[in-house]
């Protein structure tokens, strides 16, 4: 599933593309909206909230998608053939004179009115890359439920937005816990140290082609843990292991991670 640095990146390009420009193409191909023509409107903006996207258009409108885990929003030259996967696969289509972005396999579509943008993303914790970031809040907020295990805290949209299964479990290793710890057990200071090191990831990685958690440059190294089963930590050479938490796999490692495995 695409995390918030990926979302911030797909609304740039959307937004670079459409943004300020005249619809001159819409298709909405879900049943609900098929008919909605919003041809001849001014595309307005394109803002990532969390990992949902909001497309703005003008007379009050707004386009809300979100990628999940097989989403995608391409954006080619008008008249340029789509490459994003089998045309049956294309959920929405927007252009102007210059370009045109299609959405691919988006489980979430639907067209609402920009006054009611609450209803579809105020369930919402602070947006780590968003304008409004509140870092006391997202602390509050992950420490709200003192028993749930951390990696499942984190994961939780209404705690701080942004947040996806890669960030978990490196959050969990740079501050040398297992995901299966209770938030309630981190010493004082780890919950605020954890949300400042998430809004420093993602600030970083928002303009970066490949994500990045480690400060080495030794090639084909750059997470800690996630996707790494089997191979020597960076930091003790202890194997980094995986194991599912709730619905998801997680990574760790047993020799720098302090905490239950399970």
């Amino acid at each position: 599933m695409p995390e918030g640095d990926t979302v911030w990146q797909v609304a740039h390009r959307l937004h670079s593309a459409l943004a300020g420009r005249v619809l001159t193409r819409s298709d909405l191909r879900v049943p609900r909206f098929a008919t909605a023509d919003l041809t001849g409107r001014t595309l307005l903006d394109v803002t990532p909230r969390g990992k949902h996207l909001l497309a703005r258009i003008e007379g009050g409108l707004t386009l809300h998608s979100h990628l999940r885990m097989d989403g995608a929003w391409r954006v080619y030259a008008t008249g340029e053939r789509p490459r994003g996967g089998p045309d049956h696969q294309i959920r929405a289509i927007l252009g102007n004179t210059e370009s045109t972005a299609y959405g691919y396999r988006l489980p979430v579509l639907e067209l609402i009115r920009t006054a009611d943008e609450a209803d579809a993303v105020g369930h919402l914790g602070p947006d780590l890359l968003g304008p409004d970031w509140d870092p006391e809040e997202a602390v509050r907020r992950l420490g709200a439920e003192p028993d749930r295990a951390l990696g499942e805290a984190l994961l939780d949209q209404r705690n701080l937005a942004g947040i996806g299964n890669v960030y978990k479990s490196e959050l969990a290793f740079l501050a040398a816990v297992t995901p299966w710890l209770p938030v309630g057990a981190l010493a004082p200071d780890v919950p605020a140290r954890l949300v400042a090191t998430a809004h420093r990831l993602l600030e970083a990685n928002k303009d970066r082609p490949d994500r990045r958690t480690t400060t080495t440059r030794r090639p084909g190294t750059p997470l800690h843990v996630y996707g790494r089963e089997g191979q020597p930590c960076l930091r003790c050479g202890d194997r980094i292991r995986k194991a599912e938490l709730g619905d998801r796999i997680t990574y760790w490692c047993p020799g720098c991670q302090q905490g239950p495995t399970n």
